[in-house]
């Protein structure tokens, strides 16, 4: 499936990453690194990947191809299935790419998946997108539901992409990167950590569900959280905001949602 040049840019982009991960990355992170054994010369097989992930969290790589609309996403984390690209990207493009390609997925995010608090993290995304879906299937005509929806689901992205993306924890005087964004990425990792013109600021619902931010470019604004279990009532805490409507009339801006992840949300109830 994978060719030599392919494997090649796979070990390229591991090497590079090892003295940042042990610099910046988070102890969970690392310690996902020791007990999935990647072997860093080759591009893994997700079949080999899943033999060490599933025992630990019943978590498992899911094979994708392309883009998965938003509620497809969120659903599979509630199944504990993780949506995994399976391509690389070329050789010569090494830098952080707006998309995802499977080093950023399995690389970037699957480490995370072994820690059993930030798991059920993922899994209660899954829930949210369920209970915004009955909840938008309440309402008496399209749309009312499409202007629901599209304001939720602008919220839940943003508030997946400060957190499971682009995350930071601090752990006494430190900082440390948790988000697969920051984890996956070479430039970007040190800016996130070290960098003064890098704005940090304490995780606050509100302010990050009305927080744009852009993909193709390096993040000016982060938020920290102390531990997986504040990350966890936090997204509780998310629920609450959404089943009390405080999602429906979120700021406008980036990300766009897509016509394809509001028919998502509308197709599931």
């Amino acid at each position: 499936m994978y060719s030599r040049e392919n494997h090649q840019t796979w070990q390229r982009l591991y090497e590079r990453m090892e003295d940042e991960w042990a610099r910046y990355a988070n102890r969970q992170f690392l310690a996902g690194l020791d007990q999935l054994q990647f072997d860093q010369a080759a591009v893994p097989r997700l079949e080999d990947v899943n033999r060490f992930l599933e025992p630990l969290t019943g978590f498992k790589a899911l094979a994708v191809s392309g883009y998965i609309p938003a509620f497809n996403f969120f659903d599979c984390l509630s199944r504990r299935e993780f949506p995994t690209t399976v391509t690389i990207r070329p050789g010569d493009s090494l830098a952080y790419l707006p998309e995802p390609d499977i080093f950023h997925d399995i690389a970037g995010h699957v480490p995370m998946h072994t820690d059993p608090a930030f798991a059920e993290t993922l899994v209660q995304f899954g829930s949210l997108a369920h209970r915004a879906a009955r909840r938008a299937s309440e309402l008496p005509n399209v749309e009312q539901r499409v202007t629901q929806l599209s304001s939720v689901i602008k919220a839940l992205s943003r508030f997946f992409w400060f957190s499971i993306e682009f995350g930071l924890m601090t752990v006494g005087d430190d900082l440390k990167a948790y988000g697969s964004g920051l984890l996956s990425s070479f430039g970007e990792l040190e800016l996130a950590i070290e960098s003064p013109g890098v704005q940090r600021y304490p995780f606050q619902v509100e302010r990050v569900i009305n927080q744009t931010f852009e993909v193709d470019s390096h993040q000016p604004l982060l938020f920290t959280v102390d531990s997986f279990d504040q990350l966890f009532e936090l997204v509780e805490e998310l629920g609450e905001w959404m089943l009390a409507g405080r999602l429906d009339d979120v700021a406008p801006g980036e990300p766009d949602v897509r016509p394809e992840d509001i028919e998502s949300f509308l197709e599931r109830d």
